[in-house]
């Protein structure tokens, strides 16, 4: 593991997984808690960046950003 997360949508990516509810809080809700590391079995922090871009993305196609409810 190179240390980054990676969105697996499909659900077919071999080795551990974490869930995460598609909405952005929940994802920065969850590096200040540090969940990744801990649901992973992990040491260090690991990289969102694909994660976050996926949700954002998800967002934008949904018609919701943050601040607009």
């Amino acid at each position: 593991m190179d240390g980054t997360l990676v969105p697996d949508t499909r659900r077919r990516l071999p080795g551990r997984g974490a869930w995460l509810h598609l909405d952005l809080d929940c994802l920065t809700n969850a590096e200040r808690r540090r969940a990744f590391p801990r649901a992973l079995r992990v040491q260090g922090p690991l990289a969102v960046d694909r994660v976050r871009e996926h949700l954002e993305q998800h967002e934008k196609a949904a018609g919701t950003s943050r601040g607009e409810e």
